[in-house]
């Protein structure tokens, strides 16, 4: 069963399928695949980006929007803490914090945040991550 969740932050417009190229090289760096991702997840904010939005259709997984005030108290589990998504969004950092949010009380980052030109991307693992 898959307990891995992914965190997207993201210019406006990005398309589905840079957002997918970013997932992938991310997942297959840390050996993993698709098929492990149980949900998508991002600020509310980003409710109206068709490229999560498909993507998560996609990938065949809900997509889980986040409030900045529900994704403040990850703050302090952040690998890299964004002034510029601060000023944008309210939260230092979206994809981080969305994907802790989404996979749930005891979750750690399997792998933190990753950069393309136009989106950010990171995996949390629900409970702890083993071995």
């Amino acid at each position: 069963m898959p307990d891995l969740y992914a965190g997207f932050g993201c210019q406006r417009g990005c398309p589905a399928s840079v957002l997918a190229d970013l997932l992938d090289t991310t997942l297959a760096h840390h050996g993993l695949t698709r098929a492990d991702v149980a949900g998508v997840a991002s600020i509310d904010l980003k409710a109206d980006e068709a490229g999560l939005q498909a993507l998560a259709l996609a990938l065949d997984v809900p997509l889980i929007l986040f409030s900045a005030r529900q994704l403040a108290p990850f703050e302090p589990c952040l690998t890299h803490r964004s002034a510029a998504a601060f000023t944008h969004t309210g939260c230092h950092g979206v994809a981080e914090s969305a994907a802790l949010a989404l996979a749930g009380p005891g979750s750690q980052l399997r792998a933190s945040r990753q950069k393309n030109t136009k989106a950010t991307v990171a995996l949390a693992q629900a409970g702890p991550i083993p071995g």
